[in-house]
């Protein structure tokens, strides 16, 4: 089938218009189509199946339910005709006919002539189209990444002594407590637990209940926890007896010689140069990913937009929950299963959810922006090229079947934006600078101000 499409020269609030013509003999292949199927699909008295003629299909069936599903097939078909010849990737449902209302139907013997409406992504500017300045750590391992990085390593060796002070116990403090379950917190109970009271271990309420307590205080603690499950809501009630054994501190070795061979190493030395290779040959990997996306970060900032339009929003936020949600499948886990294990609330969940998508939003839209400014253009070529990078084994058939599904403009979005990507690493104003050497002097910082 062959289409004429007459679109409007821009959008307006976000919709483009466009003049759909369906020549008359591809109307009346899909009329007498749809005929010949009506007359497989069903019985008719005193006809084989497949051999009604159509004045007893309009009899029993009705012409205009004919037309109906003839216009529905057209439609359909002509669809991604259309949004391949304009090059453009629709935001939602592509709309036929007026406004709320069905299309009018195709008649035999006729063109049929439709505008659609397209909701497409906002025509943004920036307000620069200069390449931002970013911070980048370097490519060689400085020696503040070196000694976190050994610290971390250390940290796996560490103990805990009791704190000697008779204090209360703060946030922040580790503590061993005898937890004795009274009801719904048998996967709390133990002996001599060793509780990490930042935010994250225990229930906010438990480690509430935890602070103040004293070396040999004894306490009842109960909470009650909602969440919805399948629409409804549910609630749970936790009670524990808790008792305090002490306050711990950590304790990480030194490094020294002794150490440094428990970990296969003659000496510090080596320990540290083998450190020091690992994490630059770590960075070979990692930094270009990070430029990139640091310099995409910098450019929405930069996005002349007061609200993304919910319907784009929504698109990307789907996007989003359904790589998450591929992921966790991947690890056999379920979504409830990851926020119980978090202590997340869901409605907490698909808030930053939105958010993240949000910000996906915006800098997606930024680097539409600056692939226009540059008049970036995308070749035939270029998106063979993405199929074959993808692994396609039959190229030629791949990109035919986008052709006709009207999801090549998807590709050439793609590329577009990784043009505007690739001209953002090449031109960006980079400054160098240790981020870890610079986080721990803040760290020592904020202890000298305590």
């Amino acid at each position: 089938m062959k289409i004429t499409v007459t679109a409007a020269e821009k959008p307006i609030d976000d919709k483009l218009t466009a003049e759909v013509t369906v020549a008359a003999a591809d109307v009346d292949k899909a009329i007498a189509k749809t005929y010949k199927d009506i007359a497989k699909k069903y019985n008719f008295q005193g006809f084989r199946r497949g051999h009604a003629p159509r004045p007893v299909i309009d009899g029993i069936i009705g012409r205009e339910a004919v037309l109906a599903q003839a216009t529905n097939d057209l439609l359909t078909a002509a669809e991604p005709l259309m949004l391949e010849e304009l090059d453009v990737t629709p935001v939602g449902r592509v709309g036929f006919g007026p406004e709320d209302a069905d299309p009018e139907l195709a008649q035999q013997g006729a063109d049929y002539v439709v505008t659609a409406t397209i909701n497409v992504r906002p025509a943004c500017e920036l307000e620069s189209y200069d390449a931002p300045t970013i911070n980048m750590p370097p490519e060689e391992a400085t020696e503040a990444e070196i000694d976190w990085q050994i610290n971390q390593l250390l940290s796996y060796q560490m103990t805990y002594e009791d704190v000697e002070d008779d204090r209360a116990v703060v946030p922040g403090d580790v503590v061993s407590v005898d937890i004795e379950n009274v009801e719904g917190a048998g996967h709390l109970a133990g002996t001599n637990r060793m509780l990490a009271l930042d935010g994250q271990q225990v229930p906010a309420q438990l480690e509430e209940g935890i602070v103040g307590m004293k070396k040999g205080d004894e306490k009842a603690i109960e909470w009650t926890r909602t969440h919805e499950h399948e629409g409804e809501e549910h609630s749970h009630t936790f009670s524990v007896k808790v008792k305090l054994n002490g306050i711990k501190k950590g304790v990480t070795p030194e490094l020294d010689d002794e150490v440094a061979k428990k970990y296969g190493y003659d000496d510090v030395a080596s320990f540290r140069d083998a450190v020091k290779e690992e994490i630059e040959g770590d960075k070979k990997t990692t930094l270009p990913n990070l430029k990139e996306d640091r310099l995409v970060e910098a450019l929405g900032k930069l996005l002349k937009l007061e609200t993304v339009p919910e319907a784009y929003q929504d698109e990307i936020f789907n996007e989003l929950a359904s790589e998450f949600l591929g992921r966790l499948q991947n690890q056999g886990v379920s979504l409830d299963m990851y926020l119980r294990a978090r202590g997340v609330k869901s409605d907490d969940f698909i808030a930053d959810l939105r958010v993240q998508a949000e910000e996906r939003a915006r800098q997606s839209l930024a680097l539409d922006a600056l692939a226009a400014k540059l008049g970036v253009e995308v070749t035939e070529d270029e998106v063979r090229e993405e199929f074959e990078k993808a692994g396609v084994e039959d190229v030629d058939a791949s990109v035919e079947q986008w052709r006709n599904e009207g999801r090549l403009p998807a590709i050439r979005d793609s590329i577009r934006r990784t043009k505007a990507l690739n001209w953002l690493v090449e031109n960006a104003n980079v400054n160098i600078v240790d981020e870890v050497a610079e986080r721990a002097a803040k760290g020592e910082k904020s202890e000298d101000a305590e």
